[in-house]
């Protein structure tokens, strides 16, 4: 006769198997498919066209990145409507690892202030992987300006609202937010004058059309050499090796303003944990290298080293801060 008892401990012991198995089915080639990251090359989104501050850190990156991954790393220029086509692609694409943005100021911190309806979010939609570099910005003015200090400049502008004018790569670019957000805290009013882009701003501000102009001070370097426009303050909290005898805008005493524009890596939210530590560990050790270092310097970079917690906190604090600033200066971009 068989054991009913038996039997039925036997079953209960089957069913409740089951689920763990059936887990395990679904788990086991995951953790396998994390532990073999990565298998096959990886994309770099640049939401910038090539040649910029954004192609330069994203090329800079990924080339190294490859030789320690093991992966050719694939950089892919998605252009568009400033910097929101790209990044709201890097945004929904499939987070495993292997598509990876380009984020600086400008895609996820200015944006975050500039439109009211944006497709992404920067807070939620995305995990640091690392930072790389950041550059300042250098205001500077045509070479027969009358003032020669950016307090001079206040003040006739205090006395002669809107006669003075700044150029800017177009709406809502860092040289346009930048500048606004100065004026703004200054008290002052001066004329923005939009571009498509920088090459002619410096066009019109060599040719005396236009007064001043906010650029990544890498940039301005070779036309504040030619004598040919002249530097009034810097955007960093420090001031620049690149110009050490120009003030911040913080040591002119007009307003208590700083920023430079950061550079790295981010990952669509939801990436696999070991997936993101592989790349956040391996980014890290190609930040560190003096060679790269090195380059960046040379152009007119400041190397970072923060952790990824920094990061975060550094995200969420330049957000609610030029969020702030932006609407304080009455910039929408819809």
């Amino acid at each position: 006769m068989p054991d009913h008892h038996a039997l039925s401990t036997s079953r209960r012991h089957l069913v409740a198997a089951l689920p763990a198995a059936c887990l395990l089915g679904v788990f086991a080639p995951a953790a396998w498919a994390q532990a073999d990251f990565p298998s096959r090359s990886l994309r770099v989104i640049v939401p910038q066209p090539p040649g910029g501050g954004f192609d330069f850190v994203a090329r800079a990156l990924g080339e190294r990145l490859a030789k320690r991954l093991g992966q050719p790393v694939v950089v892919e220029n998605r252009t568009g409507s400033g910097t929101l086509i790209g990044t709201d692609a890097a945004a929904k694409a499939a987070p495993d690892g292997y598509t990876l943005l380009t984020g600086s100021v400008s895609n996820m911190v200015l944006n975050m202030g500039l439109y009211k309806t944006l497709a992404y979010d920067s807070l939620r939609d995305f995990e640091p992987v690392g930072l790389a570099v950041s550059y300042s910005y250098t205001l500077i003015a045509r070479a027969d300006l009358p003032f020669k200090t950016l307090a001079e400049v206040v003040a006739h502008a205090k006395a002669n609202p809107g006669k003075l004018t700044y150029a800017s790569a177009g709406n809502g670019s860092g040289q346009h937010v930048l500048a606004a957000a100065l004026w703004q805290l200054a008290g002052v009013e001066i004329t923005h004058v939009p571009y498509r882009g920088a090459q002619a701003a410096y066009t019109d501000l060599l040719g005396g059309r236009v007064d001043m102009f906010f650029d990544l001070t890498p940039t301005t370097r070779a036309h504040i050499e030619s004598g040919k426009v002249f530097p009034l303050a810097v955007s960093g909290a420090e001031r620049n090796a690149m110009q050490p005898t120009v003030p911040t805008l913080n040591e002119t005493g007009v307003a208590r303003l700083d920023l430079e524009s950061w550079f790295g890596f981010f990952a669509p939210r939801g990436t696999p944990p070991q997936a993101l530590q592989r790349l956040r560990t391996e980014l890290a050790a190609v930040i560190a290298d003096p060679e790269l270092r090195e380059v960046f310097t040379k152009a007119g970079g400041k190397p970072m080293t923060i952790s990824v917690e920094q990061t975060s906190a550094m995200l969420r604090r330049d957000v609610d801060r030029w969020t702030s600033l932006i609407r304080a200066a009455n910039i929408s971009l819809d």
